[in-house]
């Protein structure tokens, strides 16, 4: 079964990436909650985060805490939604961590959340850019 994060882990799919590493690799939610909405997955492939060994927990929740910080700094946002699902509600099986944008009333209740797109290529350019540029100001 091909794995979708594996493939743009791989660079055989095209995506916004946000951080690339060794560790890690950060990239905008192609369905995102608000613009700036990110995913951040390890390299290696694991479905959950009783999967991730032991010794790689902390590093790459070190990542998911930068790319956090470059969400709100970059996004303007007030806070931001830090979550994982472990299989249920995982639409994708490989171990991935959502980190959203949040402003007071931003009309998110609950866990019923509608999922929107980019308004296209140049907007999820603009958006991964301005991340980016968040995560190079902070190393």
């Amino acid at each position: 079964m091909t794995c979708a994060f594996c493939s743009i882990v791989a660079g055989e799919t095209a995506s916004h990436l946000v951080l690339d590493d060794d560790m890690v690799v950060a990239f905008l939610d192609h369905r995102p909650l608000f613009p700036g909405h990110a995913l951040v997955v390890p390299r290696v492939h694991v479905e959950t985060l009783t999967d991730l060994p032991e010794d790689a927990v902390g590093p790459f929740f070190a990542r998911v805490r930068r790319v956090a910080g470059a969400v709100e700094r970059g996004m303007e946002a007030a806070g931001s939604f830090v979550a994982m699902n472990n299989r249920v509600s995982q639409s994708v099986p490989h171990l991935h961590v959502h980190v959203v944008p949040r402003n007071r009333k931003d009309g998110l209740r609950g866990f019923f959340w509608p999922r929107g797109h980019y308004s296209g290529e140049e907007q999820a350019r603009d958006v991964a850019a301005r991340l980016r540029a968040e995560l190079a100001d902070r190393s």
